[in-house]
């Protein structure tokens, strides 16, 4: 007989449980952190076993399959806080069919945002103009990781939060690159300005291909979202604003492609590739 008393999994407090909330007609528990001090929700190989290795991300929950808690045990992951193993339909009802979570999930604190005033005067800083799409920032984080960009510099309003589907975009990346969050990005640009940075807007409109522009070190390469680009005072804050000259017939790239090829261009042109 069922024990009656057994609650039901993933409940939250005060909340229904996973299934009824579905039949009630809201979505099951997806990817929302509870606030600026509530836990960030990470899934999938790469996102997870990256926090894991990560002694400055404090992991409050985690939940793996069978087969996932074999595989850290055969790689000697660390899980740090004693899992709780479920059917992988479990973690399904928490993230929703459609996520790919690999028989993991953890729920973490938030790592701590970085002083604007802390960046290094060294490599390249990416800044991100309103790039509101969790896709995108986090592809740019996982290639911003591959190219040892010092930091991504985005506005702590109309950006996605640093959990579920970005995190898992990521790849792992959120562990590495520092995510600093400023209030205003005028006024994050003038600092970095004042710190020795060189600050290039990247915009259709630029006045020259950025291949052609004259590079430095510390380097800001600011992105815009797709449609609206930079904002205009964005763009007057930057110390230049510079065009991807592209040699087919179309002449943009998906905000995350456009951010490669200008952290190719500025590696190479700085000497950073080796």
């Amino acid at each position: 007989m069922a024990d009656r008393n057994r609650k039901p999994p993933f409940r939250r407090g005060g909340g229904k449980p996973a299934d009824k909330r579905r039949e009630s007609g809201r979505p099951a528990w997806r990817d929302r952190g509870a606030g600026p001090d509530g836990p960030v929700i990470l899934y999938g190989w790469h996102t997870v076993a990256a926090a894991l290795a990560n002694p400055r991300r404090r992991i409050r929950k985690l939940f793996l399959s069978e087969n996932a808690a074999k595989r850290l045990a055969d790689d000697g992951i660390d899980t740090r806080v004693t899992p709780e193993i479920v059917r992988p339909a479990l973690i399904d009802q928490r993230l929703g069919p459609d996520a790919v979570h690999q028989g993991l999930l953890a729920e973490a604190d938030p790592l701590p945002s970085p002083d604007i005033g802390t960046l290094p005067r060294e490599g390249i800083v990416l800044v991100l103009d309103q790039i509101t799409d969790p896709h995108n920032v986090g592809a740019i984080m996982r290639s911003a990781a591959a190219f040892a960009v010092k930091a991504i510099v985005t506005t702590a309003r109309h950006s996605p939060e640093a959990t579920g589907v970005l995190a898992k975009s990521a790849s792992g990346a959120l562990e590495l690159v520092p995510l600093v969050m400023v209030q205003n990005l005028a006024r994050a640009l003038t600092e970095m300005n004042d710190q020795g940075f060189l600050t290039v807007g990247l915009d259709s409109q630029g006045s020259e291909d950025l291949g052609a522009v004259t590079l430095r070190q510390p380097l800001g390469l600011v992105l815009g979202a797709e449609g609206k680009g930079l904002r205009q005072l964005t763009r007057e804050t930057c110390g230049t604003v510079a065009r991807l000259d592209m040699p087919g017939e179309i002449k943009s790239l998906n905000v995350s492609n456009a951010a490669v090829l200008a952290l190719y261009i500025g590696a190479s042109r700085l000497g950073l590739m080796r």
